[in-house]
C-alpha cells in the first residue's frame, strides 16, 4: 500500500512518516513537501507539493493508494481552496482514500473560529469527493507546554486564564500512531474521530510536570483580561489574541471533549504522565 503524507517536512508530517515507515516500510511511504529537499532526511521518496498548485498533487500522488493530508498553515481565507487543490489532485491521480488531520473546536467558543470553519469546509469537501475517507480532529498539542518548561522554570510558575477548565491534550507522537491506524484500517472509514487524551486542569498539568521533571512550579490563574494583555505584550496583537483565546476557551469548556482515540488507534491514549515521560526521554531533559 503506497501512502503519501503531505507537508512531510513539518513536525506532524514527520511524525506520521516515521510511524508509517515502521508499519509498511520506507519504500511504501512518499513524503510530499513544498520543498522536497527538506524531507529527504526522512529516508523516503520526496515529491513536490505546493498547496497552491493542483497539478503538483496530480503528480505527487501518482501510484498512491492513500493520501494523508495535513491541514495547511496559511491564512484561513486561503486554506479552503488550497485543500481543494490537494483533494482534486488526489482524485485525478487515482488515490483511493484520503485521511485528513483536522482540528477540534466549537464555533463561537474560540479565538480561531475562522480556522475551525475552514477545517469544517475541507471535511465536507473530502466527504463529497467520492473517495474513501477518514478524518481526525486533533486536540491541543501538549508539546507546547513541555517545550516551554525552561520558561516556566525561570518564572517558577505556569500562569494563564484557563482557571479550573479542563482540556483534552494530545501529542504529535500519539497522533501519528492514530493516523497510521486510520490509514491502514479501512473498517474505520467514513467517520470523524476526536483524537485526544484525558481531560485535565492546569493544576493537574502543573502537578504532572513537577513530578516528571522534578520541579516545584505553582499554577497561577489569571483573569481573562490580564492574560490577553500579557500575551499581546509578549507576542503582538494577532498571535497574542489567539494564544489567550485558546486558554479562554479552556476556561469556558471548549476543549473538555470526549475522546475517540481508542476507536481510531485500537488502544487508549497515553496518560498525561506518559506523554511527559516520553517527551523527557526524547529530549533528555
Amino acid at each position: 500500500m503506497k501512502t503519501a503524507v503531505t507537508t512531510a517536512s513539518g513536525r506532524l508530517g514527520r511524525a506520521i512518516v516515521k510511524e508509517m515507515k515502521t508499519k509498511i516500510g520506507e519504500s511504501n511511504v512518499i513524503g510530499v513537501a513544498r520543498n522536497p529537499e527538506k524531507a529527504k532526511d526522512l529516508g523516503i521518496e520526496a515529491r513536490q507539493g505546493d498547496y497552491n498548485s493542483e497539478s503538483d498533487f496530480v503528480n505527487a500522488f501518482r501510484g498512491v493508494d492513500v493520501a494523508l493530508i495535513v491541514s495547511g498553515m496559511d491564512a484561513p481565507d486561503n486554506r479552503i481552496q488550497q485543500h481543494r487543490n490537494v483533494i482534486e489532485g488526489a482524485k485525478k491521480s487515482g488515490v483511493r482514500k484520503i485521511v485528513y488531520t483536522s482540528i477540534y473546536g466549537i464555533e463561537g467558543k474560540s479565538s480561531f473560529d475562522a480556522i475551525i470553519k475552514s477545517n469544517r469546509q475541507t471535511e465536507k469537501d473530502i466527504q463529497s469527493s467520492g473517495l474513501d475517507w477518514a478524518i481526525g480532529r486533533n486536540g491541543l498539542y501538549i508539546d507546547a507546554d513541555f517545550e516551554a518548561i525552561s520558561g516556566y522554570k525561570m518564572e517558577g510558575k505556569i500562569a494563564n486564564c484557563a482557571g479550573d477548565g479542563k482540556c483534552a491534550y494530545t501529542s504529535r507522537e500519539e497522533l501519528a500512531r492514530a493516523y497510521a491506524n486510520l490509514i491502514m484500517d479501512d473498517s474505520l472509514n467514513g467517520q470523524i474521530y476526536n483524537l485526544c487524551g484525558e481531560t485535565v486542569t492546569q493544576q493537574e498539568l502543573t502537578d504532572v510536570i513537577n513530578a516528571v521533571f522534578n520541579l516545584e512550579l505553582i499554577y497561577e490563574s489569571m483573569s481573562v483580561d490580564a492574560y490577553i494583555q500579557d500575551r499581546v505584550k509578549a507576542h503582538g496583537d494577532f498571535l497574542g489574541q489567539i494564544v489567550a483565546g485558546i486558554y479562554r476557551g479552556i476556561r469556558e469548556g471548549a476543549f473538555d471533549i470526549p475522546s475517540d482515540f481508542a476507536k481510531a488507534c485500537g488502544r487508549e491514549h497515553q496518560s498525561l504522565k506518559q506523554m511527559a515521560e516520553e517527551f523527557k526521554a526524547k529530549t533528555k531533559q
